[in-house]
């Protein structure tokens, strides 16, 4: 596995790949991590029986070029000294399958010439052909890259200096790796729309996140959900950020005609989206049980985005705990959620449907309790159980696609 970060930095797209390493170990395959070196951690150590090797980097030295938030994260192009350091971990390694999930796959490209092992990479966003990865300009999907409003799109999100660069970097690298991967694996069917994928020559499948079976209960703090309204209430969790549809929501929730309280939970990158609303509960972000345990508590969970998701995790959440959601028909949402069966959808940046939506929801138990019977059913569909065996059948397309490759030449 490639992957820029791993445990314990673990966001949404790391929080898959540590499952997937897990689940392909416990079935019997030996797995090994390549992840950026980062401060305070060994380069080298084994997690749940992976070896997890931290790799330097020429830009993992230029604190200036990323923001101050801990995440030294991977250049859209070859950094010489992580291929270096890579190379050696093949080497000790000797994989039948390399799986690259993010930009730390660039440093595989100079390695792979004529080499024996099956490529694949995951798309868990729009990285292959927009800089910022999420294909978002001006506030809005975008429809395409193109050079001028890709490097002036990079350059408002990277800053000047490093924006240009980037943009340039992702339109070469993204070529060098459709030359490159035996297989793409999109999350969605709308990630291989955007990507280009659906429209090419390209072998790629389908295969969605799956819901991470939860362990044993982890202690957590409970004054942290001390704060939870009795009532039924409305539950968002993600990043407060305008892209996530939080101010869409704020706006719905003051017009909805049924009084429930609004509980929000996620790291505050917009702080100022954030009212001072009796009804409103800001919980910050929450350690990963205790989101858990909010999920299980709420009348209704909302995943309002305005930005095309490419596959929102915590709408698994959300349905695994039998919460009924209200989503935007956007991106790969409406590849989990079935509208009217497992939850309602509503236009994206719709204050007005959403509204309607919530209030429909909180105003009929009866709906609320045969869509969450539904969203249980339906994230059924997204087990480990029901999506390993693909990835599995996907390594073994791309050992059988790179053995032709190979004797052709």
């Amino acid at each position: 596995m490639l992957a820029q970060f791993y445990s314990p930095i673990v966001g949404g797209e790391e929080h898959m790949t540590q499952a997937l390493a897990r689940a392909l170990t416990r079935r019997g395959h030996h797995v090994a991590v390549a992840t950026l070196r980062q401060p305070g951690l060994r380069d080298y150590e084994e997690l749940d029986g992976i070896a997890v090797h931290r790799l330097p980097g020429l830009a993992q030295r230029m604190g200036r070029l990323f923001s101050d938030t801990g995440r030294r994260h991977a250049p859209p192009a070859p950094d010489p000294v992580t291929v270096h350091a890579l190379r050696r971990v093949i080497a000790r390694e000797r994989p039948d399958v390399v799986h690259a999930h993010n930009w730390l796959a660039h440093a595989y490209l100079p390695l792979r010439r004529n080499a024996p092992v099956a490529y694949v990479l995951s798309l868990h966003d729009y990285s292959l052909l927009c800089a910022t990865k999420r294909l978002m300009r001006q506030g809005a999907p975008c429809s395409g890259p193109g050079l001028r409003k890709c490097v002036v799109c990079a350059s408002d999100h990277y800053g000047a200096a490093v924006g240009a660069p980037v943009a340039l970097l992702t339109m070469l690298s993204g070529r060098a790796q459709r030359r490159a991967a035996d297989l793409f694996l999109p999350v969605s069917n709308e990630v291989a729309r955007r990507c280009g994928l659906t429209t090419s020559r390209l072998a790629y499948e389908v295969v969605p996140n799956f819901r991470v079976d939860a362990g044993p209960p982890a202690a957590f703090d409970p004054s942290l959900l001390a704060r939870l309204p009795a009532e039924p209430f409305i539950l968002f969790a993600g990043d407060i950020t305008a892209d996530k549809g939080v101010g869409v929501l704020l706006d719905a929730h003051a017009r909805m005609t049924t009084a429930a309280p609004l509980v929000l939970a996620g790291r505050p990158v917009d702080a100022q989206l954030i009212p001072v609303r009796d009804n409103v509960i800001n919980l910050g972000l929450l350690p990963h049980d205790a989101l858990l345990a909010a999920w299980g508590r709420c009348a209704v969970g909302v995943v309002p985005s305005i930005w095309p998701e490419p596959f929102a995790i915590v709408v698994l959440e959300a349905m695994a705990a039998g919460a009924p959601v209200v989503a935007s028909r956007i991106g790969g949402v409406p590849e989990a959620v079935t509208d009217g069966e497992s939850g309602l959808l509503v236009p994206p940046g719709d204050a007005g449907e959403l509204a309607g939506a919530l209030d429909r929801l909180i105003g009929d138990r009866a709906l609320r309790e045969r869509l969450g019977a539904g969203a249980l059913a339906r994230v059924e569909a997204f087990s480990a159980t029901a999506v390993i065996p693909r990835y599995e059948a996907a390594y073994e397309r791309a050992l059988a696609t790179r053995r032709v490759t190979l004797t052709v030449r």
